[in-house]
């Protein structure tokens, strides 16, 4: 089993951390990064986030792996058929990556690539179904595999989306096709973070609170005009522009959202951006 799965199990409260793989070939800042992030317990490695084109994720977690960093492989359904995403699972498991985010994906009208052919042949939910069947040894076509993986899959979920009840909908969806713990999308309240954990706590499947330093509110108000889902509010975005230091307000509204999470989830998920080092201080007590 994998350390985060097991740290879940046991009910400890877990980190996992981001790093996006580089635009070029170079691995060296990035594994720099990864070995020193402190207090995390799995570290999520981006698949052309935004469908912004980047290295493939397989290749830069196997080296994590490789490093003795645990990972957790995002892999998005709109840049492969079903072929090419169970050949990928496969190839995870054959690297010893065991913990997996599965995501439809951005449109590839968002990223740096916008004319590019999205594919999008499964969704998400379908997608939890096929690592929950190559764990039972069997791929989409019914055929037997030679060595099964043993894949702890998550999800994504979106606590500030509206209409909620389809949110949650779509969730139980989730958990039906296999998923064993979700990941949220940045929370910025603590009223979505308590409707997200009431509605999801008798589902009993891991919560991990998505936590984005914002470092200005100029970053702000390029994230809510740039980014499908996100939307920081007027208040946050006050408290930034307002603030003598801008980076240190950030890092004090991202440790009161670990603090709320503290209460109603069972982890968070930091997303940095380059601050990595800023960790210990949001994970403050």
């Amino acid at each position: 089993m994998s350390c985060l799965s097991e740290s879940l199990a046991a009910g400890q409260f877990v980190v996992t951390a981001e790093v996006a793989p580089p635009k070029g070939i170079d691995l060296a800042p990035v594994l720099g990064v990864a070995a020193k992030l402190q207090g995390v317990t799995a570290v999520n490695v981006t698949d052309n986030q935004g469908a912004n084109m980047r290295m493939c994720a397989l290749v830069l977690a196997g080296e994590l792996q490789r490093h003795g960093i645990e990972t957790v492989l995002q892999m998005t359904c709109r840049d492969r058929n079903r072929v090419a995403l169970q050949s990928d699972l496969l190839g995870a498991a054959a690297l010893g990556i065991e913990n997996l985010l599965l995501l439809s994906g951005d449109h590839s009208k968002f990223g740096d690539h916008p004319d590019a052919r999205p594919v999008f042949d499964l969704d998400a939910v379908q997608l939890l179904d096929v690592a929950v069947s190559l764990n039972r040894g069997i791929d989409m076509a019914g055929k037997p595999l030679t060595g099964a993986p043993r894949f702890f899959p998550g999800a994504a979920v979106n606590p500030a989306a509206e209409p909620f009840n389809l949110v949650l909908q779509k969730v139980r969806k989730k958990v039906d096709s296999g998923a064993r713990f979700f990941q949220t999308q940045a929370v910025f309240t603590l009223a979505e973070l308590e409707r997200l954990s009431t509605a999801v706590t008798p589902l009993g499947v891991p919560v991990l609170a998505g936590i984005l330093l914002v470092r200005s509110a100029k970053m702000a108000r390029f994230l809510n005009a740039n980014i499908p889902g996100m939307q920081v509010p007027d208040e946050v975005i006050a408290r930034l522009e307002h603030a003598a230091d801008p980076l240190a307000e950030g890092v004090a509204i991202a440790r009161e959202t670990v603090g709320w999470a503290r209460g109603l989830c069972q982890g968070v998920h930091l997303m940095t951006l380059g601050y990595e080092e800023r960790i210990p201080e949001i994970l403050e007590m």
